[in-house]
């Protein structure tokens, strides 16, 4: 037999890590949101970007729209003209209805942030934990074992590593 066959394969070779890859990640997240997504290779991710911050946008638009729509309502009504469609809401409503759809469309804008800044921090992170040497050689698994007193059932865990 060859002296070659006898050899086992090197197995403790661990791959390159990039420390620049979450950076680029966050970068790329923040100049397109999505980006960092398509760059971590996480595909699956990016209609739940854009629907999130699609979503948070399609609600700020609509509020808004109805928002300038009661404010000019309220401003025409003090000059002296009105809608004749909005003639059931009194003014103190139409005030109502406008701070309504103000702090919705504030809402609505923040939501858009915390979106935006989410998807970023997401694609960092992801791009950290596919860095993550992940071995069989550690794990951890629940174990139930009895005492040898009581010999009642005990739940815990166990925390295995090979060397």
């Amino acid at each position: 037999m060859p002296a070659e066959e006898l050899v086992k394969a090197d197995t403790t070779k661990s791959k390159v890590i990039d420390p620049l890859r979450p950076a680029k990640a966050a970068f790329y997240s923040a100049i397109l949101p999505g980006m960092g997504q398509v760059y971590n290779k996480r595909y699956w991710k990016v209609p739940l970007v854009y629907g999130a911050i699609g979503t948070s946008l399609y609600f700020y638009l609509d509020s808004d729209k109805k928002y300038r729509i009661y404010r000019n309502e309220l401003k025409a009504r003090y000059s002296g003209y009105g809608d004749p469609d909005l003639a059931y809401l009194d003014d103190d409503r139409l005030i109502n209805v406008q701070k309504l759809y103000r702090k919705n469309r504030e809402y609505s804008a923040l939501f858009i942030g915390l979106f935006y800044v989410l998807q970023i921090v997401e694609a960092n992170i992801d791009a950290h934990l596919k860095q993550f040497n992940v071995s069989d050689d550690l794990s951890v698994a629940p174990d139930v074992y009895q005492t040898d007193i009581y010999s009642k059932p005990n739940v815990g865990l166990t925390l295995s590593y090979k060397f």
